[in-house]
């Protein structure tokens, strides 16, 4: 926050300027301040602007209450804007006053001085060009998203959601799903968006996504046949931007970031469900309620008007069949699907938040971990309170993960450094910790202890917690070993008696340092 004479200096700077002819857009950017301080000190006399200097900025009465609230919350995630604090006060408390988002704004920022909480320093913005206004439902824009969210038990979850925002009032909508979009599920999506909007835009602007593109030569785009038949038997026109060009559909992309930084930052995961239930929430109380920006109208209000000028709507698309549904997983390692129950691999629970991804095809019932990694399959059950079971899950493997772990601990040395790799090993990867042991155990065979152990302090120092990872290390420092143990090649250059020059063949040898890095950006 600025000083008085700060600000004292500034009045001054802005009249100067100001009589030099300049405009405020060229002393806002001369100046590094916002245009609407610029045009606030043009409209004050100079003895306004001294009793504002003396009467200074109190705290704001209705907000004094929320001190506590606001000060935890910049402490935790000191990166919220004013704007989430907002909005957070809004969700939290149903008592919350009538307040303008600048005394919200002012409020935050003396929060911030008193308990000298800095927000972090951002990289730098990327401008865009004043493009003319478009007419009323005339255009829409669509884009995708991720974010990993926590989920409150030191894990994380990713989140797919899909964007679409009427260019006009920017008027927006706002879809999440557990894993990647389909185009069978962006086709749902826009279904979802449609009949959000009460009327469907005359033109969509997409980027080159390959959910909807099959191929592209030149501006002659070839749509997957799913989306060709979609948007066929729809009333608006497909229309894609060129590649490398964001500039085009910069609203829905500014829709994207808004989503990221002001509705999921902060935010903890429960599930799906409750996800797409909160955010149309936040859409009718921030982002479709609150001034915009650049418009400086409420997208609520203008939506009223636009939808009058969107087209009908068609019939309402179905949610896919076969499309993957997060399914929770229960105690038993089993789950529940249409009455009956099928078992998982034992150890796949892994706490009441366990998910798993659901697809039924051609009377098969596929299981995916939540990065789409195929777990199991069984056949539909037809009947009900049937317990499906594959032999191979109901077998306990605590015997052998028992013995593996021990064995791979001895060959890492038996002390604290090996348990400690052990630990984190199981942590990373509790899946698939039987499966990277049993890869140490193959992959180290006939390498000695000495590298063993160099291999170990590498995985331990670079957080390398993979098996395949450590027999890479392991393999590296082996080759380096009988690259400086190679004999010296001595070659005769003549066959004169007393004329022989002896030549030293070094090998080249790999830099440790190389595969570091190599092993950094592979396990970021």
């Amino acid at each position: 926050m600025m000083t008085n004479t700060r600000r004292m200096y500034m009045w001054y700077k802005v009249k100067e300027l100001r009589e030099g002819k300049l405009s405020k857009s060229q002393i806002s950017r001369e100046l590094g301040v916002d245009r609407a301080t610029v045009r606030k000190y043009l409209e004050m006399g100079e003895d306004e602007f001294h009793l504002m200097l003396k009467r200074g900025r109190n705290l704001p009465l209705k907000l004094a209450g929320y001190l506590d609230y606001v000060r935890k919350e910049l402490e935790v995630i000191p990166d919220l804007s004013a704007a989430q604090i907002e909005d957070k006060l809004k969700e939290r408390y149903e008592g919350l006053p009538e307040i303008h988002s600048k005394t919200v704004y002012n409020f935050v920022q003396m929060v911030r001085q008193k308990y000298r909480i800095a927000k972090p320093t951002k990289g730098k913005w990327r401008e865009f060009g004043q493009i003319p206004l478009i007419d009323y439902g005339h255009q829409a824009q669509v884009d995708f998203g991720e974010y990993y969210m926590s989920t409150g038990e030191d894990k994380r979850v990713k989140v797919h959601f899909f964007v679409m925002v009427l260019s006009r009032s920017r008027y927006k909508f706002v879809y999440f799903q557990g894993f990647s979009f389909t185009t069978a599920t962006a086709v749902y999506a826009h279904s979802l968006a449609f009949e959000y909007f009460q009327g469907i835009p005359k033109n969509i602007l997409y980027d080159q996504d390959s959910v909807f593109i099959h191929d592209e030569n030149l501006g002659d785009y070839q749509l997957t046949h799913e989306f060709q038949a979609y948007s066929k038997s729809q009333p608006f026109t497909v229309v894609f931007c060129r590649k490398a060009d964001p500039q085009s559909k910069g609203k829905v992309e500014n829709v994207v970031k808004y989503v990221k930084n002001n509705f999921l930052r902060g935010r903890v995961f429960i599930d799906i469900p409750t996800l797409n239930r909160s955010v149309l929430d936040w859409l009718s109380r921030t982002a479709n309620a609150k001034m915009h920006s650049s418009t400086f109208k409420i997208p609520q209000k203008e939506w009223e008007t636009e939808k009058q000028y969107l087209l009908p709507l068609k019939e309402k698309i179905k949610e896919p069949e076969n499309t993957l549904k997060v399914y929770n997983v229960r105690k038993d390692n089993t789950v529940a699907y249409r009455s009956n129950f099928y078992t998982l691999p034992l150890g796949t629970y892994q706490g009441r938040k366990t998910t798993v991804l659901l697809s039924e095809v051609d009377g098969t019932l596929n299981l995916f971990s939540m990065d789409n990694t195929l777990i199991a399959t069984h056949p539909i059950n037809i009947g009900k309170g049937e317990l499906v079971r594959n032999s191979d899950h109901s077998r306990d493997k605590s015997k052998s993960y028992h013995e593996s772990s021990q064995q791979v601990l001895q060959l890492l040395g038996g002390d604290e450094k090996g348990q400690l790799f052990l630990d984190l090993l199981r942590k990373d990867k509790p899946r698939y910790y039987h499966d990277n042991l049993k890869a140490i155990i193959k992959g180290t065979k006939d390498i000695s202890t000495d590298i063993i152990s160099k291999s170990l302090m590498f995985c331990l120092e670079n957080k390398v917690y993979n098996g395949a990872g450590f027999c890479q290390v392991a393999r590296n420092y082996l080759r380096e070993k009988s690259s400086e143990n190679s004999p010296k090649i001595n070659r005769c250059v003549s066959y004169t008696e007393g004329i022989k020059n002896n030549a030293d063949i070094n090998v080249p040898t790999s830099n440790i340092n190389t595969y570091q890095k190599l092993m950094e950006s592979w396990t970021s």
